[in-house]
């Protein structure tokens, strides 16, 4: 029954919102057509204190305080000061009408749509048409006449604030879950994003370092085709070796993407990101492209959580990878890592030629067209509260220097 009767208010207010002349009208002919009924009938006798008010004047008051209803809404003050005219005409001439009761609708109206300072001026003069009344016609009590009518108006007056102040609340539920659903929106389209450039930065790092060393491996085969078969068919054997590793990491980062990702993997076999200790497995690889690596490690390695060894493997790899790629046929590198109390330093220098100024195109000369390889760099320091510095050396033999800061723990 509850729901019931709640469907039904929703569907009068709507019904309101969308037609709100025909209630208007509705109401302004229901209370017109009563007061008529009353003053014909002669029923405003019977508690009338004069009966001998003249004809034109009960109508004029009739309608004075009946027809105004039609526009309580859109005028509400104005219709409240003529409905009170006409009230304080009603009590002085003693024909007491009971159709100036109407005036209990323009107060609760007041008080769900104006402001409290308004309903309180207006139920002060309130007091105007009783006291009138009484003092030109003291028959019966004070109380009879004055209180009983303020405290009608009162218990009306406190019904419209009660209104207002549920009408307030739910307006502000309705704004609230607006507000919620945006903010979801903006924070699923931000997640969205942050995932993108994740898998951006995998797929980069995955398919742009080992394409790299399939390049040069194949570079390196050709040349040596004609003078050395030999090397040529280790050169092959690296460049399968290398596809099909790279292949076999491109799948299993497709699989996470599939939307049936769970029964992809149920029967994949699942390798866990490369660590801290791949730094061997990467090096080996580049010095079989035809780098030549130099690696060295200081301090006590201790363990670090998986993100960061996965963010200092994927530097190395990266810069490797632009030495690689920039450095030409007699570059050279040199790796070092030194383990710290608080954080681990990765230094990535290399003998190449490439490598320019580290101005807005910088980032084109070393780390492909895109630029998305010292992006992805800078990328996955951040997330660590790590520093990354990479630029052209300037002093000789030159090259280009890669310089890590990874903190062990979080910042606070």
């Amino acid at each position: 029954m509850t729901r019931y009767v709640e469907r039904c208010v929703q569907w009068l207010r709507a019904f309101d919102r969308r037609h709100p002349w025909a209630w208007d009208l509705h109401l302004t002919g229901f209370f017109v057509f009563a007061a008529f009924i009353d003053l014909v009938g002669d029923g405003w006798r019977n508690i009338a204190q004069n009966t001998d008010v003249p004809a034109w004047t009960l109508y004029a008051i009739t309608l004075a305080v009946t027809v105004p209803l039609l526009w309580r809404r859109t005028h509400p003050l104005a219709v409240y000061a003529v409905m009170l005219f006409a009230s304080l005409v009603n009590n002085w001439t003693g024909a007491v009408l009971q159709a100036s009761l109407t005036l209990l609708i323009v107060v609760f109206n007041i008080a769900t749509r104006l402001p409290p300072r308004t309903l309180a001026w207006s139920y002060a003069l309130l007091v105007l048409p009783p006291v009138v009344g009484h003092v030109r016609h003291p028959q019966g009590s004070w109380d009879q006449q004055v209180v009983s009518t303020m405290m009608s108006f009162a218990i009306v007056a406190l019904l419209g604030i009660a209104v207002r102040t549920r009408q307030e609340y739910m307006a502000s539920l309705v704004q609230r879950a607006k507000q919620l659903e945006v903010e979801r929106d903006q924070q699923a389209q931000l997640a969205t994003n942050a995932e993108r450039t994740r898998i951006a930065r995998e797929m980069h790092d995955i398919i742009g370092h080992n394409l790299s060393v399939i390049t040069t491996l194949a570079d390196g085969g050709s040349y040596a085709a004609a003078k050395s078969p030999e090397r040529a068919a280790q050169a092959l054997t690296a460049i399968g070796t290398t596809s099909r590793q790279a292949l076999t990491e491109l799948r299993r980062l497709l699989d996470v993407l599939r939307e049936d990702a769970p029964q992809a993997q149920e029967g994949a076999a699942l390798s866990p990101q490369p660590a801290l200790t791949d730094l061997d497995h990467l090096i080996d690889g580049v010095r079989a492209a035809g780098l030549p690596v130099r690696n060295t490690v200081s301090g006590r390695p201790d363990s670090l959580p998986a993100g960061r060894q996965l963010t200092v493997y994927r530097v190395v790899q990266e810069a490797l990878t632009n030495t690689l790629k920039h450095g030409g046929p007699e570059a050279t590198a040199h790796v070092e890592v030194a383990y710290g109390d608080d954080a681990v330093r990765v230094t990535v220098t290399d003998t190449g030629v490439g490598g320019a100024p580290p101005t807005p195109t910088a980032a084109s000369s070393t780390t492909g067209p895109s630029g998305r390889g010292l992006t992805g760099m800078r990328e996955r320091t951040a997330l660590y509260d790590g520093t990354l510095e990479a630029g052209p050396l300037r002093h000789p033999p030159g090259g280009w220097q890669v310089v890590l800061r990874l903190p062990k723990e979080p910042a606070k």
